[in-house]
């Protein structure tokens, strides 16, 4: 949609992107730290183009990534910040239409297109698109699938929300014909509120799991499933779905698919399971079936049944896509995971600390349950920071409280940057630690990060494990603590 509301086409934003590449040299992205902006700066330059970017929080991870590749970033959206005239500008999600550089961008008549759209138009056009969807599990799942690819000599292209340890970075344009994108439910930009996954052209696809999420542009379940169910009917007939029908909404939805289907659990009822799961000297094991047969024997250092389920729907679609056995059990091994996600951080002291991107309550739950059948009787410290959009609200209040069972030890902050939330939509963490105690977990709430970090250092002892769950930079608390023992 254009500012005004008014829908429009892809083209009729682009009207001068059918330039040869010599003609159109400047590309401009607004938002240009986020983590997918960033790294379709990467792919622009490594293409020939001349980037710049701007965004208002220009700091480490991001800034640094942008700097080694000498990509001028402007900190502030001002109006000067297009100038000299870009050929085209990308605009990130977190741009509102009323931002001033935005406001510049409507007054130039410059080109414009939203990062999915741009991602699609520079990185997807001419290979086969393969989208990894769901609400949780789709950064693992995306870079198992990238990995078994590479592992198989495919050479893939790549784009994934977190950062994939055996690539050490989460993009690659690829010189192989297919291209492995997380395919994100959120919106797409201000003028375009619909999800990013519509626009990837998905030939392929691995739907996780659809539960309530982004309460910020949701209004409940049903809403979200719309965007879900668009995604689906978008897939060709002769391309393919692996679904994962222990979540019964996506047993439901996937009734309406005109493509091919392959159902995938961890419970059985499906054409494909995992039985069997055990862990034993650094290592996860269990058997995959394939129609009640066996397929496979897997190990892999991953651990968790969410994490066994995500590496069940990449051997399902690599199977369709002709990988052999062996290539996948030696990619399963050989996978290192991904950067924040029940990562190492350190250990000393005789304490372990864990950092980890968890933040809906089923994820939340899903990971403290894993990490207590990894470290067994230690006890077991969760600091959770309530940050995305959702988990500032109160739609979750409740929720939450039945995700710690797992944690001896809970402490969390009061939730920031909830100005602009309703006083009686946000989300209190002196509620939730309330009703944990209640239910027997001790709990500890504090207004500021800083505070915890004190108790923490203060509370943790030998033996102790430490995981840190936020989806954002939760002031690097899990890095301040090691540095603090």
């Amino acid at each position: 949609m254009d500012h005004k509301g008014t829908q429009v086409s892809e083209t009729s934003l682009t009207p001068d992107l059918n330039r040869v590449p010599g003609q159109f040299r400047h590309i401009h992205l607004m938002g240009i730290c986020g983590t997918g902006m960033a790294s379709l700066a990467g792919m622009l330059q490594e293409q020939g183009f001349h980037v710049t970017g701007s965004d208002q929080d220009v700091y480490p991870p991001m800034s640094l990534f942008l700097e080694n590749l000498s990509i001028p970033v402007n900190e502030g959206y001002r109006p000067e910040n297009l100038r000299p005239r870009p050929d085209l500008v990308i605009v990130g999600n977190v741009v509102t239409r009323d931002n001033p550089e935005a406001l510049e961008l409507s007054r130039s008549k410059i080109p414009y297109l939203s990062f999915p759209q741009a991602l699609r138009r520079f990185a997807l056009k001419g290979k086969r698109s393969i989208v990894v969807s769901g609400t949780h599990g789709k950064t693992t799942t995306t870079a198992l699938v990238a990995w078994i690819l590479e592992s198989a000599g495919k050479k893939p292209g790549f784009m994934v929300g977190g950062i994939p340890k055996n690539f050490k970075k989460n993009f690659r344009l690829g010189k192989g014909s297919d291209f492995v994108v997380e395919g994100d439910e959120y919106d797409s930009a201000f003028f375009d509120k619909g999800p990013k996954f519509l626009h990837y052209g998905a030939r392929m696809a691995i739907l996780t799991g659809i539960e309530f999420d982004h309460a910020d542009i949701y209004r409940d379940l049903t809403h979200l499933t719309r965007s879900f169910r668009k995604f689906i009917d978008l897939i060709p007939d002769q391309g393919l779905l692996v679904a994962n029908v222990d979540n019964p909404v996506v047993a439901e939805e996937i009734k309406r698919a005109g493509c091919r289907v392959a159902t995938y659990s961890l419970s059985g009822h499906s054409q494909w399971s995992a039985v069997d799961l055990g862990f034993h000297e650094g290592l996860s094991r269990f058997r995959i079936l394939k129609e009640g047969r066996k397929y496979l024997e897997l190990s892999t250092p991953l651990y968790g049944t969410h994490n066994m389920s995500n590496l069940l729907s990449a051997v399902v679609l690599a199977h369709h896509m002709e990988i052999a056995s062996p290539i996948l059990a030696k990619a399963a091994r050989s996978f290192q995971g991904v950067v924040r996600r029940q990562e190492l951080v350190g250990e000393k002291r005789g304490i372990t600390i864990l950092d980890d991107f968890a933040h809906h309550p089923t994820a939340v739950k899903a990971t403290i349950g894993a990490v207590r059948r990894r470290y067994g009787n230690r006890r077991l410290v969760a600091v959770f920071e309530p940050r995305s959009n959702s988990s500032r609200r109160n739609v979750f209040q409740k929720r939450y409280a039945l995700s710690f069972d797992d944690a001896d030890l809970v402490m969390v902050p009061e939730p920031s940057r909830v100005e602009k939330i309703p006083p009686g939509d946000r989300f209190s963490s002196r509620e939730l630690a309330d009703d944990l105690g209640a239910r027997g977990i001790k709990a500890l709430c504090f207004k500021h990060t800083e505070n915890l970090l004190r108790a923490l250092v203060q509370e943790v002892k030998r033996g102790d494990v430490v995981l840190m769950m936020s989806n954002g930079a939760f002031d690097n608390l899990p890095r301040r603590l090691l540095k603090s023992l």
